[in-house]
This record gives structure tokens, C-alpha cells and sequence, in this order.
């Protein structure tokens, strides 16, 4: 799927984030309820981060210049990573309010909290179905579409909470189900801002290692004595890049050779783009 799509889910996805946000505004302030105000407030940053990842795909559309000749591909990477990165500091939050109100109960009206959570977990299905059609292997996608699962596990944490409440007028249980989706949250954080830091620190891709693709290429291309100074590493998490010398055998046609080997790297390694320097082998 193309980026326009993901782009159009995640605008569609923020739309009815920032909506529902202004409705749980006013739960809150009729009800004096804190924990709908805080969830509010985790619904106002995932807005944010929402857009956030719209302007990345915004500006990864925009074509290579003379001082960017890969052109802003990584931007969605840069917005994925800083989406981990607010999914921890927002999970780390969660559990430091959810220790707060532990040690100070704050009294919760689990009637309007019920109503309410009720129609953000509607609202957040509706999100995540959105985002959840796009590709998966986007990383940029993947974290938008882990901002809106955590509003939805919170929702559905806040039902449960409001059904404890009204059935047993136990408090404690609103903290204690939000810190537990507090910490799925930030694992999903840590993975995602792990995945797109190992792209902008140029780490290999998954699958591609230079031992294999030596190993690959000595014994499948014909006229390859050698392969050295291989660096595999990726603009985004779909466009993997390679760069290589080959030492060609006495009487390989240098240009034959360079082809040969860019077709073998796209047919079984699916890369596209590979620099392929040919050198006569050492005598």
C-alpha cells in the first residue's frame, strides 16, 4: 500500500481521536472526574503523535534535491521513532499517576465514567479498523496504530473499572487496570522506537547479513572470484540498500558481471538499489 493511503488512515484516525478528546473534556469537568480528564489528556498527545505521523508521510512524498539525493523517504522513520518515544514517556506517566492515586484514592462517578468510556471505546474501534487496513510493515503506521490501541485498552479498562466501581465501589481498580495497559504499551514503545532507531543508525536489515550475501553470490553468479567491503543497511524499513565490490574472474565481462549481480541482490535478497563496484582479481 502507498503512503498516500497511510496517510489518508492516519488523518482519519486523528479526526476522530481530537473529537472524541473535546467530549471527554467535558465528562470530566461535569463529573469532577480526574481519571477522565487524565484520559483526555492521553487522548490530546495521541492526537498530537497522530499528526505527527501524517507530516512524516507529508514530507517522505517530497522528491530528492542536490542536498538530499535519497529525498525525505526517512522522515516517517524520524516520526516513528519520536511516536516510541511518546509511547513511553505516556506509559511511564499512566504508572506514575496510577501509583499516585493508589496512595491518595480520588473518588471516581462510575455512572458518567461508564457513558463515557463506553463511547470512547466506539470511537477508538472505529480508529484502529482505520489504521489496522493500512501495511503493517510500516513502522510509522505501527505506531500511530499503537497510540489509538492504547486509547482502546484504556477504554476498555475504564469500562471494567467503571463496572468494579459501580458493582463493588472499589477505586483502586481504575489505577490498577490502567497501569496494566500502561505496560503493554510502553513494550510496544520500546519495539517500535528500537526497530526505527536500528534504521536511522543504518543497521542492517533483518534477513540481509554480508556473510550471506557473499556466500550467495561467489557461488551463484558465474565469473565472481570475490566479494568485499559490503555495508547492507535501509532508507526506510521496506527500501533496503547495499553497496559491494566484486573481484571479477580472468575475462568476466565487467558490465555482464555487474548486472548479473544486481539481478541476483533484487531476486534473492529483494534489493532494488545496490552500488556495485567491478575490479580485476588480484593475480
Amino acid at each position: 500500500m502507498s503512503n498516500a493511503d497511510s496517510r489518508r488512515r492516519v488523518a482519519i484516525a486523528a479526526v476522530l481521536t481530537a473529537a472524541f478528546m473535546f467530549a471527554e473534556i467535558a465528562g470530566g469537568l461535569i463529573s469532577g472526574s480526574l481519571a477522565l480528564l487524565a484520559d483526555a489528556a492521553h487522548m490530546f498527545t495521541d492526537a498530537g503523535s497522530l499528526l505527527l505521523a501524517w507530516i512524516g508521510y507529508k514530507l517522505a512524498e517530497r522528491p530528492a534535491d542536490s542536498a538530499r539525493s535519497y529525498g525525505f523517504a526517512r522522515m516517517k522513520i524520524l516520526a516513528a521513532f519520536t511516536n516510541g518515544i511518546l509511547l513511553i514517556l505516556l506509559s511511564l506517566w499512566i504508572l506514575w499517576e496510577a501509583a499516585q492515586r493508589l496512595l491518595a484514592p480520588v473518588e471516581v462517578m462510575g455512572n458518567l465514567m461508564l457513558v463515557v468510556a463506553a463511547g470512547g471505546l466506539l470511537v477508538n474501534i472505529a480508529a484502529f479498523f482505520v489504521l489496522h487496513g493500512g501495511n503493517q510493515e510500516d513502522l510509522n503506521l505501527r505506531g500511530a496504530l499503537w497510540h489509538v490501541a492504547g486509547d482502546l485498552l484504556g477504554s476498555v479498562a475504564a469500562i471494567a473499572a467503571a463496572g468494579i466501581i459501580l458493582w463493588t465501589g472499589w477505586t483502586p481498580a481504575d489505577p490498577i487496570l490502567s497501569a496494566l495497559v500502561a505496560v503493554l504499551v510502553l513494550v510496544a514503545g520500546v519495539r517500535i522506537m528500537r526497530q526505527s532507531g536500528h534504521i536511522l543508525l543504518e543497521g542492517t536489515p533483518e534477513g540481509l547479513s554480508a556473510s550471506s550475501i557473499v556466500s550467495d553470490l561467489t557461488q551463484n553468479v558465474p565469473g565472481v572470484t570475490r566479494i568485499t567491503h559490503v555495508h547492507a543497511w535501509s532508507l526506510t524499513e521496506s527500501r533496503p540498500l547495499v553497496t559491494l565490490e566484486v573481484s571479477a574472474a580472468p575475462g568476466a565481462n565487467p558490465e555482464t558481471l555487474r548486472r548479473d549481480v544486481k539481478a541476483r541482490l533484487a531476486s534473492q535478497f529483494n534489493v532494488s538499489h545496490a552500488t556495485v563496484e567491478v575490479v580485476s582479481a588480484p593475480e
